[in-house]
């Protein structure tokens, strides 16, 4: 154990979790490394995003005349969390607001990163308490990346996502960051998604009207995982658009903001409000296998 990682272990299967942005950076069960290992093509492996997902107009938050410079996916995943509890099987990180984040985020919170393993998968779940006396407006996210292929030597073309209901709504995309205004049809056949490079060449897959709760992720045969959440509303599907070995599934409360928004912070659309002294609570679960 140090102050900087730990790792939870159940089983075969271990989970390691750093300090600094609460960040999963390793999920194995002894033979498959099932998280990117944050390579040169992205430095980082499973980041949270809070109190924003995606972009800002400007890259400004605006509320009660003054303006707050937030950048992507807010700044939860560049600050260290504070070990609350940790044992063999589960851990929480805690993170407060303070005079730095408060620059950036004028209102108080309390956000908790609970993981908890046992021997098919891994449970992360987060609290986002307002401890203060006004309304908290905020998104969060997952942003957890996998190995593509998850098994060395398959082609990247022979994973496919498969969701638990079919997703015939359109999907949005991104331009400069922003949610462009005009929806495209979905790419998802039926409830199979077919993956490669090209899906990725105008960025992120964005399912803001998600009928799934679950998609599992897998070749015909080899390793495989599933994603399943409670809570979230929208989903991302993301990777390189030049081409990386890893695939984001990201379950969101939020997105970027629409092309065109450029107001209040507390109107812009997918945010929770979050009364004075209450919590939302969200989570997700990663299990993993193979065939």
């Amino acid at each position: 154990m140090s102050d900087d990682t730990y790792t939870l272990r159940s089983g075969r299967l271990s989970a390691t979790i750093k300090a600094h942005g609460a960040e999963l950076c390793s999920l194995e069960d002894g033979i498959t490394e099932f998280v990117w290992q944050a390579g040169p093509e992205w430095q980082r492996h499973a980041p949270l995003l809070f109190p924003i997902v995606g972009r800002l107009a400007k890259d400004e938050l605006r509320h009660r005349g003054k303006t707050y410079r937030m950048t992507q996916h807010g700044f939860a995943r560049d600050n260290r969390f504070a070990w609350a509890e940790r044992d063999e099987r589960s851990c929480t990180l805690v993170l407060e607001d303070s005079e730095a984040t408060r620059a950036l985020y004028p209102f108080a919170f309390r956000l908790s990163a609970g993981y908890a393993i046992d021997d098919a998968g891994l449970d992360l779940t987060l609290t986002i308490a307002n401890t203060g006396k006004e309304t908290l407006p905020a998104s969060i996210g997952g942003h957890p990346a996998f190995n593509w292929p998850l098994q060395p030597g398959l082609a990247k073309e022979s994973y496919a996502l498969t969701f638990a209901s079919a997703e015939s709504s359109p999907i949005r995309r991104l331009d400069g960051g922003l949610l462009r205004p005009v929806t495209e049809p979905s790419p998802v056949k039926g409830a199979v998604l077919a993956l490669s490079e090209a899906l990725f060449t105008d960025d992120a897959v964005i399912f803001d009207r998600i009928e799934s709760n679950a998609v599992r992720y897998a070749a015909s045969t080899g390793p495989w995982l599933k994603m399943s959440w409670r809570g979230f509303r929208e989903l991302g599907v993301w990777s390189k658009p030049s081409g990386a070995p890893f695939l984001c599934i990201e379950p969101w409360r939020g997105h970027a903001s629409p092309a065109g928004f450029d107001g209040e912070f507390g109107d812009k659309p997918g945010l929770m409000h979050i009364a004075a002294g209450a919590e939302e609570r969200l989570s997700y679960r990663i299990e993993v296998g193979s065939s």
